[in-house]
């Protein structure tokens, strides 16, 4: 069954492997791609995003910028995993394509309010402010929305601090929003995707595509896996962003649980932390979170995906 997406993002090493899976897989309809703050400036990870279009010829949908900056707090980008521009390595091609002279959360909110009910799922891959802001300023959408399918977050890890994710820490008060509108939230969480490794034998099956996307993902790999091997101690770096895409073509791919997840706003050291209640007996909730990958077929799916483009 093809999934209508809106996929929301902050360009990126595994947001732009994202963009490439839901682009090249047939069983997605990618509405549009709208940019946010997160991993670089608005503008780097805009731009980024445009250049993936071009390396993917990703075309005929709209895309539109969104948040400058974070509802509350101050800007925090992730140079030391993804570079001054938020997707070093790769030499990026020129941009063809122009972004909508729209919003990204009216674009967002356009979309889900003249389709059908229960038809778009939204995959936010960076901060949760597009999706927050779009939520409070028309919220006729959150009973219109199928899911909300997000990378962040995660029940026993951090990596933006001992217990929180940079996706949600970034923003916690739009991650607050999100997970407390009332729709049906899956988080796939770092307790999920640090199982997505690219691997050098995963890295050598998109090289042996011998084609411009293939060698595209293999040099954006090559800087992102140096990376996160310097500044986490990664042998190899995991694929965050694409998890989300993945669960939404095939939610057999992943292994979720239903329990219920809310934000620290005020806690010390613990700003940020997606506090899972697994206690038992398990609570009425809208909210899951993700646990176990099977990994090959995972990567056969991105593979095959990215042989598409």
């Amino acid at each position: 069954m093809i999934q209508k997406i809106i996929l929301d993002c902050d360009p990126g090493h595994d947001d732009a492997i994202a963009m490439m899976l839901a682009w090249g897989n047939p069983n997605i309809d990618l509405l549009a791609v709208t940019t946010v703050v997160g991993n670089q400036t608005l503008e780097k990870v805009s731009r980024n995003a445009l250049a993936v279009a071009e390396m993917a010829n990703i075309h005929g949908i709209p895309f539109a910028k969104g948040c400058p900056r974070p509802l509350v707090r101050e800007i925090e980008n992730a140079p030391t995993i993804h570079g001054d521009s938020g997707m070093d390595g790769p030499l990026l091609p020129e941009p063809t394509m122009q972004f909508e002279d729209i919003h990204a959360v009216n674009l967002i909110i356009d979309l889900i309010m003249s389709h059908p009910e229960k038809t778009i799922t939204l995959v936010p891959t960076g901060g949760l402010t597009n999706i927050a802001m779009a939520a409070r300023l028309e919220p006729r959408i959150i009973e219109r929305v199928k899911e909300v399918v997000l990378m962040g977050g995660g029940y026993h890890t951090g990596n933006w601090s001992a217990v929180a994710e940079f996706n949600i820490k970034i923003d916690p008060e739009a991650a607050h929003i999100v997970f407390n509108a009332g729709w049906k939230v899956t988080m796939v969480g770092l307790d999920l995707t640090h199982q997505a490794l690219a691997t050098p034998d995963v890295i050598a099956r998109f090289s042996s595509l011998q084609s411009k996307p293939g060698q595209f993902v293999v040099e954006l790999l090559a800087f992102f896996g140096k990376m996160y091997k310097q500044a986490q101690g990664f042998d190899a770096p995991p694929v965050h962003d694409a998890c989300a895409v993945a669960y939404v073509i095939d939610p057999t791919l992943i292994e979720v649980q239903q329990v219920p997840v809310n934000i620290e706003l005020t806690g010390t050291h613990t700003l940020g932390m997606t506090v899972a209640d697994f206690r038992y007996p398990i609570k009425p909730c809208h909210t899951w979170v993700a646990k176990k990958l099977d990994k090959e077929r995972f990567w056969d799916l991105v593979i095959e995906s990215v042989k598409n483009l």
